[in-house]
């Protein structure tokens, strides 16, 4: 958890940039990746085989992995 805030909530703050990012809510930017698999779950050795299925900036989805 502590990890996960590092480098979400605590990053917009630091930038005065709270109000728009930081955090999943209504209204907010939405800059995110989606992944196959938790990080936080796999066994380390296990996290450069996880895949990214899709890239979300602003809201906007600009990367879609294409099912094979």
């Amino acid at each position: 958890y502590q990890a996960m805030r590092a480098i979400t909530f605590n990053g917009a703050y630091q930038y005065g940039e709270e109000a728009d990012k930081g955090t999943l809510e209504a209204g907010k930017l939405a800059d995110l990746v989606v992944l196959d698999r938790n990080p936080l779950a796999v066994d380390p050795r296990e996290i450069r085989d996880i895949k990214v299925l899709a890239t979300i900036k602003e809201g906007e989805v600009i990367y879609r992995r294409d099912e094979a």
